[in-house]
């Protein structure tokens, strides 16, 4: 255990990564705390304003992933200063996509149901990193040998293969299942020989004219959000708080 965490994890190579995964997941933690306290009316924390002008913390936050990534990109990959800019990078990346919900919809849904995107973006996020810095390599590069690795074509036909893969889960309506499906080619397959979700490019663009396709493709769906919609709300719920239940436009949410 101790061996595999040291070569793949807290390698130099890697250190930068995992440096901006904590600030990441520590960022979006206390985020959220901060936010529901502001929701609940408790502890010293309040609304930035200036001028008037509801600041939310997305606005910092690209402002710190612009610094992070310009500070990384200009650096290297050992030192303090790859360790500052990981740091900084993680930071803006959870402030920003804690409201990816909000620039989603161009509009303060952190409070409503279409927030819930939000949470669903930092922790599809955080698990694909999290496969990164364990050492899977993304379209499934990790699984070559050494002497395929030293044939380009290999590399190059294992990599495309995996990305189409990725693609036709992705088209089918199975955005999770394509993502992880990056890192850990298998996740894709299955996502790209399942029947694709009602109403997804796929579905729309082969099952027009093949009725039982549809058919089956509604009740395995129905099926699936049967039997995971509620766990999975009941996990958001605790990680990012529970939705307003009123449909509001709320400019002082936090």
């Amino acid at each position: 255990m101790g061996h595999w965490w040291v070569r793949n994890i807290v390698e130099p190579g890697k250190l930068p990564l995992l440096l901006a995964l904590g600030a990441f997941v520590v960022t979006f933690v206390v985020t959220r705390v901060i936010t529901r306290l502001i929701r609940a009316g408790k502890g010293p924390f309040g609304n930035v304003k200036a001028g008037g002008l509801h600041i939310h913390h997305v606005v910092p936050g690209v402002v710190l992933t612009i610094v992070g990534g310009f500070g990384a990109v200009a650096g290297d990959r050992h030192g303090a200063g790859a360790a500052v800019a990981a740091l900084v990078f993680g930071t803006g990346a959870g402030l920003v996509l804690d409201e990816f919900a909000l620039i989603l919809h161009l509009d303060d849904v952190y409070w409503s149901e279409d927030g819930r995107k939000s949470v669903e973006a930092v922790v599809l996020t955080a698990a694909l990193v999290g496969l990164l810095l364990a050492g899977f390599s993304p379209f499934g590069v990790n699984d070559l040998t050494q002497a395929e690795l030293a044939d380009r074509g290999t590399v190059i036909a294992n990599v495309a293969a995996n990305f189409v893969l990725s693609l036709i889960a992705l088209g089918k309506g199975k955005t999770r299942v394509a993502v992880l499906g990056v890192a850990v080619p298998l996740v894709a397959l299955v996502g790209a020989v399942r029947l694709a979700r009602p109403g997804s490019l796929w579905s729309r663009r082969f099952y027009g004219r093949r009725p039982r396709a549809r058919a089956r493709a509604a009740l395995r769906a129905y099926r699936h959000d049967r039997r995971w919609a509620r766990p999975r709300r009941a996990v958001q719920d605790w990680i990012g708080g529970k939705p307003d239940p009123r449909p509001a436009h709320l400019p002082d949410h936090r």
